[in-house]
């Protein structure tokens, strides 16, 4: 049993023990029209106003240096607007330690451990209510084969992809070749951020690609067919228990593609929002992020990434279920051009941890 089983089953205890249900339901009252403060309400209605929020991040993934930067933003976001705050690295505390210490938490966790339903999981267990979606929908979301095995069951546009098998390196460049053509992008299944995702544009760098893939950081790998064309992005945001799709962000590189470098170095990258499409095509993706949030069962927020091709194609490529939270990203700039500044943002984010369903798997 692991160290991370063990705790789990020491909170179950403890828990039970002290006769405190390790699941509890958190209900929110109609709040009506969009708020000014929405936290502060959610918190009031509650009976939480002096809730302690904590602010979840670091962890051990190998996106924790993206992590550290939203949590800390979110963190003084949250303080400047007179919340109790307390920053959590999960890399220091393990979730036993939190009960007692915080009555919400705000995830701004990346990568494995943080976005794949493990920590909601956790979370879950110990009685916790956290903002943003539940296990099912981050699993769902995190795992690429799965989610769009999911989104070609839907009839919805992706790119074609396939396992990266660990056998012989030769044959297994042939087949990924035979299947998905030149160029071709390598990733790992359950990475975010493109972290260790690259454009190979041979059959000789795929070979020295599958020799030397990094998989001490990801065990498992994919392939997926390049599409050339414009990244969009779709934010979808619950604002007065009402789920809204914001402007579609496009991202402008000089790089292969819009990969790590490009996401976390202003300097490598041009926002446009909205993005430089036709007025149907802004329309096409908002409704399409739609169907994508709902069809994981995703809650609150997330973030859904497209290419938009030459030829008219809008192709998905995944769903965040737990999208960056800096200043500078995405989300916060896609909430900025619908008039959403940052702290509101934040305060909107972590009032999705009140307006769950009695039941969210």
């Amino acid at each position: 049993m692991t160290r991370r089983h063990l705790v789990g089953l020491q909170t179950w205890t403890c828990l039970r023990a002290a006769g405190r249900p390790p699941y509890r339901r958190h209900e929110l009252p109609d709040t009506g029209p969009e708020l000014d403060n929405p936290l502060r309400e959610v918190s009031r209605m509650n009976n939480l106003g002096s809730c302690r929020i904590g602010v979840l991040h670091g962890g051990d993934s190998p996106e924790r240096s993206g992590s550290l930067i939203s949590g800390r933003a979110a963190a003084d976001a949250l303080t400047s607007h007179g919340y109790s705050v307390e920053l959590v690295d999960t890399s220091v505390v393990t979730v036993a330690e939190l009960v007692g210490r915080i009555d919400v938490a705000l995830i701004a966790l990346h990568g494995p451990g943080g976005e794949d339903g493990k920590m909601q999981g956790a979370l879950d267990t110990i009685g916790i209510p956290y903002a943003g979606s539940g296990v099912l929908a981050s699993a769902t979301a995190m795992y690429k084969p799965r989610f769009k095995k999911l989104v070609e069951m839907a009839r919805l546009d992706t790119a074609a992809y396939t396992a990266v098998c660990d056998c012989a390196t030769l044959r297994e460049a042939d087949r990924i070749v035979e299947r998905l053509g030149l160029p071709v992008v390598l990733k790992p299944t359950s990475g975010g951020g493109s972290l260790e995702t690259t454009v190979i544009r041979t059959c000789e760098d795929l070979c020295h690609w599958l020799e030397d893939r990094p998989v001490e950081l990801y065990g498992e790998f994919m392939a997926e067919e390049f599409l050339p064309g414009a990244s969009i992005t779709v934010g979808l945001l619950e604002v007065g228990g009402e789920l809204r799709t914001l402007p579609p962000l496009e991202t402008e590189t000089d790089r292969d593609f819009y990969d790590y470098v490009a996401k976390h170095d202003p300097a490598q990258r041009r926002y446009h929002c909205p993005a430089r499409l036709p007025a149907n095509e802004l329309l096409r993706a908002q409704q399409l992020a739609m169907r994508v949030h709902r069809l994981v069962g995703a809650h609150g927020v997330s973030r859904v990434d497209f290419i938009a091709t030459p030829n008219g194609r809008l192709s998905v490529l995944e769903i965040n279920t737990l999208p960056g939270l800096s200043p500078q990203g995405n989300l916060a700039t896609m909430a900025a051009a619908d008039g959403i500044e940052y702290g509101k943002l934040i305060d909107l984010v972590t009032a999705t941890a009140f307006t769950k369903p009695a039941y969210l798997p």
